[in-house]
């Protein structure tokens, strides 16, 4: 290819979540694996220690409410754990921001970065969502296009280079990308499965019990505006989502609900809010290794899972409003109780992968 450069045979399987879709894939590229069998994408997001939870209902805000089920720094997070030297590099210099794409890919390495979903063309998609993980394998010159593999499409996608710099320099929710890219030095070999999950497992727990520092606890909301994560924010979810038909109109309410199964099914969760994807990490870890612990956590994050896949389906329900609004507020207040005990066995699946190392 003149003035161009596309990477034959990358690995790619179209996956539920963007970002583990996107490290399974650049792991399996990488040829790093646990005994010789590639990673599966429900252990990728769990050993990246992501599981989280972040709730906002923000005036103004077109849907009212806003669920994210992961933490914002999963990405960095697998990859330190995994020993691999991470550069996540940002600039408002387009160009500097496409030279570093280059120059990656000129050193025959495929390169993930971030990119507003509203403006990549082949998902046709109005809502926007900046810290969408996409990986790059080529570009050509010629015919100004990028060569992109995302987890919702099972084939590489050519975008227009003008359409990538948009996607690349959007400043839309929940954060400008910033031509956001990752400079990624690969290890030779993987850390033990043990040590790594205990520590992702233990990661994952204690975020969950201290909310930590993820979306819902921006300064910059307005007034009016409830925010809340990890275990006390579902809590503060379930408790506030039966106060909606009081603060909001039938029409933002009927907006609200019309998100809820959006925010948990559809928006790249891998299913219920990403605790399907903690399940298999679980389950996984579980056969790997014999530890029993790690079957239980499984088994309860099969349970949240399923709590908030209910959530979602209960808030489609064809009945009248206030009805509907009963039945989701129902099933939101057995969440927390759900959570609470997944946690509870996530850590003693980290204390019982560490004692048996």
């Amino acid at each position: 290819m003149t003035g161009g450069r596309l990477l034959e045979g990358y690995p790619h399987r179209m996956a539920g979540h963007c970002g583990s879709g996107a490290l399974r894939d650049l792991l399996e590229w990488a040829g790093l694996a646990w005994g010789g069998e590639a990673a599966a994408e429900g252990l990728v997001f769990g050993l990246g220690g992501a599981l989280h939870f972040s709730y906002m209902r923000v005036p103004g805000l077109t849907p009212p409410v806003y669920l994210v089920g992961r933490g914002g720094d999963m990405e960095v997070d697998l990859l330190g754990r995994l020993g691999a030297g991470v550069d996540l590099r940002r600039t408002d210099d387009e160009a500097l921001g496409w030279q570093w794409v280059r120059d990656e890919l000129v050193a025959g390495r495929p390169v993930m970065v971030w990119a507003d979903i509203a403006e990549l063309p082949y998902l046709r998609v109005r809502l926007q969502m900046s810290r969408h993980d996409v990986v790059i394998v080529g570009y050509d010159d010629e015919r100004e296009i990028a060569y992109v593999v995302d987890n919702d499409r099972e084939d590489v996608q050519e975008v227009p280079y003008a359409a990538l710099a948009r996607a690349r320099r959007s400043t839309g929710f929940p954060a400008p990308t910033r031509h956001a890219t990752f400079a990624v030095e690969w290890p030779e070999r993987l850390p033990d499965l043990r040590s790594t999950a205990a520590d992702a497992f233990a990661a994952a727990g204690a975020g969950m019990r201290s909310g930590g520092s993820g979306l819902a606890n921006r300064p910059d909301l307005p007034p009016g505006s409830i925010s809340a994560a990890g275990l006390a924010g579902i809590r503060r979810f379930a408790d506030d989502l039966a106060r909606w038909p009081q603060v909001l109109d039938d029409v933002t309410l009927e907006s609200a609900l019309a998100a809820l199964p959006v925010f948990i099914e559809k928006a790249g969760t891998g299913g219920g809010l990403f605790r399907r994807l903690q399940a298999e990490c679980c389950h996984d870890v579980a056969r790997r290794t014999g530890s029993a612990a790690s079957e239980q956590a499984g088994l309860a994050y099969d349970r949240c899972a399923e709590g908030w896949s209910r959530l979602g389906r209960s808030a489609r329900v064809d009945t009248p409003l206030s009805d509907r609004v009963a039945a989701v507020a129902e099933v939101a207040d057995r969440l927390p109780g759900l959570e609470e005990e997944a946690v509870e066995f996530l850590e003693a699946a980290a204390e019982e992968l560490r004692a048996s190392m």
